[in-house]
């Protein structure tokens, strides 16, 4: 994906990002994910339709490249089944951390192809992925 195009989806998903409002519903699992090196402190509300990812949303303080993270995260989850969940957040891992992936799943997930070369903004990139593997990980416990 081109530099610029890049720039501009993260600038988009961080101006307006998608489904960033608080939950006040038991049914959605809430999970805090933070990175304590910086301001990024996310809650994520995951509501599961059995093995579907039905509806995430978040909220919280942080940088740019967390918010567009865990907005472009939640367009590409919802509505998938816990394993595409699964198989788009490896990917998304493999791919942030120069491994080979597939493109083809990651969408706007690609504008951060490039951010392996910076490991600070990595660890920003990741931590909304961090909070939903957990949660994923709290419903299949239950």
């Amino acid at each position: 994906m081109d530099k610029e195009i890049s720039r501009e989806i993260i600038l988009e998903n961080f101006q307006n990002p998608f489904h960033k409002e608080e939950v006040n519903d038991e049914n959605y699992i809430k999970i805090n994910t933070r990175n304590p090196n910086c301001i990024d402190n996310i809650d994520l509300y995951i509501l599961f339709n059995g093995n579907i990812i039905k509806d995430i949303k978040f909220n919280g303080e942080a940088c740019a490249i967390s918010t567009s993270s865990t907005s472009i995260m939640l367009k590409n989850l919802i509505g998938k089944t816990i394993n595409e969940a699964k198989e788009y957040i490896n990917n998304f891992y493999h791919m942030c951390n120069e491994e080979e992936y597939d493109d083809n799943l990651l969408n706007e997930g690609l504008a951060f192809q490039d951010i392996y070369k910076q490991s600070n903004r990595k660890n920003c990139a990741l931590l909304p992925y961090r909070g939903i593997l957990k949660a994923i990980e709290t419903y299949e416990n239950k």
